[in-house]
């Protein structure tokens, strides 16, 4: 089966993007995205996106083939492909996992983007201490767990790896470690939920953000400052991230269902 292809980076989080008209109506979806997510026998990436134009909606899976609600830097790029599509705009509303989504273009350079997402304001399920670290467990569209440290630990792949199964959570979290460097700037690392080790996650920005801002250690706007670098969060009423987009390349993957 022949799956045609988009795939952009938004802060080095990659995802694959395919038009859901596109997908062959008997494609195994969860064998199909573990496939085209490989990085060595496929093309690549910490998901899959299924994009349905007429909403226009999404629907992520994750490079293991699990489900996810939602992606801020996946969202971005499916709002990058909605544009250049002609389908979207300076204004971009997306349905998603987590509900509608609203983007907003900032700049526009050939294939690269910087666009600024309403990410809603994080509810807050539970404080807790967890590897000795006090940790915030939020809601942040999808499940987030905080780690709040005055350093990283350097071991925290391995921590995040851990925790993301506890057992505490029966469908799994996302885990972030953060740490303030000054009121307005954090440091932050995440292993996401059925994706591992990621260089930047904007959900996993807001809610490690959030937590530090929750425990009195900084206030918006602030820098969160990832392995991919610096997103932008400010806050008026809701917060809102700004983080980049580049589209990279298009193709066609061939899934021989092995």
């Amino acid at each position: 089966m022949t799956i045609p292809f988009t795939k952009a980076h938004g802060a080095l989080n990659d995802f694959i993007l395919t038009w859901s008209d596109e997908v062959p109506a008997d494609l195994p979806l969860r064998a199909a995205a573990i496939a085209i997510c490989d990085r060595n026998a496929g093309v690549g990436a910490d998901g899959w996106i299924l994009v349905e134009r007429s909403l226009p909606a999404i629907r992520l899976i994750n490079s293991d083939g699990s489900d996810a609600e939602i992606s801020g830097n996946g969202t971005r790029c499916a709002a990058a492909l909605l544009v250049e599509a002609g389908i979207a705009s300076e204004d971009v509303v997306i349905h998603t996992g987590a509900g509608e989504k609203h983007l907003r273009l900032i700049h526009r350079d050939g294939h690269r983007y910087q666009f600024e997402m309403d990410m809603g304001l994080p509810e807050v399920r539970e404080e807790t201490t967890l590897a000795g670290y006090p940790a915030v467990v939020m809601w942040v569209g999808n499940p987030q767990c905080a780690l709040v440290c005055e350093e990283i630990p350097e071991n925290w792949v391995d921590l995040g790896r851990q925790l993301e199964s506890d057992p505490r959570w029966p469908n799994r979290s996302n885990i972030s470690f953060v740490r303030a460097i000054d009121r307005n700037t954090v440091q932050a690392r995440f292993y996401e939920r059925g994706a591992g080790w990621t260089k930047s996650s904007g959900t996993g920005s807001t809610g490690a953000a959030f937590a530090a801002m929750h425990k009195g250690l900084v206030e918006p706007p602030l820098t969160v400052l990832t392995e991919a670098g610096p997103l932008e969060l400010r806050q008026d009423g809701t917060l809102f991230l700004t983080g980049p987009v580049e589209v990279i390349s298009r193709g066609d993957f061939f899934f021989s269902g092995h």
